[in-house]
Parts: structure tokens; sequence; C-alpha cells
């Protein structure tokens, strides 16, 4: 039987970063479905699926994604799938899409956001353990059953309080704090995840894969440019608020202009 090995979960430096670059995801995710409300149609959709891509990908899967890179253990060199790590972020957009999808058709009604609240957090608990699963290293690994039941506790309450949140919330100032609140919960769950984790020396040799150096040039790379782009689509996009601002200008105009002609 192999000994159990301690793994180290990086600096105070890349915790932190992972828990920023999830609220700046869910951050960005809520502005989107802010303005999905005051859009129809294909640019509701679009909306929606840049939400999912923030939320999705920037604030859960990039948030798993550093944290990881953060994962070491000693006298191992761990590595990763690739297929596996990309099927990961997959899982975390879908999931995420399929719940917003819901809980806005729904219009945030109680029956909509539980079972979408459920099968979003348990497809986001898939996607921390599938990622996981990508990690190569010369050991084997099983888990604590009662941490991963908790890590799935967190993920389906975070995912209902944040379907919530993207549903009902406007103003800047509250959606800045549940994007705090949501890294908080997304980080929370991942390393509640990771405390789950009990490895063991193996002597089979380890899978082939990338090493964290040879992913994360890219990974920062995509990171950038794709937060870049969704940051300058919402800056230039008018808010429900400035879009009901522009309308009732409209109406006072029209306004004017018929009692002008009136007199």
């Amino acid at each position: 039987m192999g000994i159990e090995m301690q793994g180290s979960y990086g600096s105070p430096y890349i915790i932190a970063l992972s828990y920023a670059m999830s609220c700046v995801g869910c951050g960005m995710g809520l502005s989107a479905m802010a303005r999905s409300r005051s859009a129809a149609g294909r640019a509701r959709r679009r909306w929606l699926g840049l939400g999912a891509v923030s939320i999705g990908g920037t604030g859960i899967w990039v948030m798993h994604f550093i944290a990881m890179l953060g994962y070491s253990l000693p006298g191992t060199q761990i590595t990763y799938n690739l297929p596996l790590t990309l099927a990961s972020l997959v899982v975390s957009i879908a999931v995420v899409w399929f719940g917003l999808h819901f809980a806005v058709r729904g219009r945030g009604d109680i029956s909509a956001l539980i079972p979408a609240g459920l099968v979003t957090g348990i497809g986001v608990a898939g996607m921390h353990y599938l990622g996981m699963a990508a990690m190569n290293m010369q050991a084997s690994v099983h888990y604590r059953i009662w941490l991963v039941l908790l890590s799935l506790l967190i993920a389906v309450t975070a995912a209902t309080v944040a379907l919530w949140f993207a549903v009902n919330l406007h103003a800047a100032p509250a959606m800045l704090g549940a994007a705090l609140l949501m890294g908080m919960a997304v980080t929370g769950m991942h390393f509640t995840g990771e405390a789950a984790m009990v490895v063991t020396s193996a002597q089979e040799s380890a899978g082939s894969g990338l090493t964290a150096s040879q992913m994360i040039v890219p990974l920062v790379a995509v990171v950038v440019v794709s937060t870049f782009a969704i940051l300058l689509t919402i800056g230039l996009s008018q808010s429900a608020e400035e879009l009901q601002q522009e309308a009732r200008i409209k109406e006072n105009l029209s306004k004017l202009d018929a009692m002008r002609r009136a007199g």
C-alpha cells in the first residue's frame, strides 16, 4: 500500500489570483445577464451565451485551472491531459448556459430556480472532478466521500443563488457584491474538492500530458483576449437604464413636437 502524499496548494498569490478571476468572470456574466433582460430574440440569446461563457468559462473554469496549476506534490511532476482539460471547459460553459436559460425562461420563479440550480451545481462539481481527473502523476488518487458531498452541496447552493442573482439584479453595486460572493463560493467549492483528494504514492508511470509551464502561456493569452473582448462588448452596449432613459427622451421629444404642431 502506498504512502499518503501531502500536496501543496500553491502560494497565496495563486489563490488570490484564482479568486480574483472568478469575481471578474462572475461580474461580467451578471452584467451580460442584466443586458439580456432588455433584449429579445437573437440579441437575448447572444447575451445569455456571453453570460454563460463569462461565468462558466472565466468565473468557474479559469479559476479552477489557475488553482490547479498551483497544486504540486513533492517529488512528482504533474502533467495535464489536454482533451480532458478542454472537456471540463465545455462542461462548465454548457451547464451554466443550461441553468441561465431555464432560470430566465422561468422568470426567476423558485420552481425553475431549484431544478436549474441543482443541475447546474452538479454539472459544475462534475467539471471540477473531471478537471482533477485530467491530472497525470505517479500516484493513485481516491476521495473522502464526505468532503465530496460537501463540495457538491456548496456547488448546488452557489449555483442556485447565482442564477437568482443573474435573473434579478440590476444595479451595479449589487452586481459587484454578488460577484464577490459568487467568487468566494466557487473558490470555496474548488478547495473543498481538492481537500477531498487523497493521494498515495504508486509505482505505475504517469500518463503523458502537458506541464503547467507549457499550459500557462496559452491560458494567459486566451484569458486576456477573451476577457478584454467581453468587457469591450459590455462596455459599448447600453444598459437597461440607459435604454429606458433614451426611450423617455424620445417620448418627451415626440410630445413637444406634437404640442408645437398643435400650437
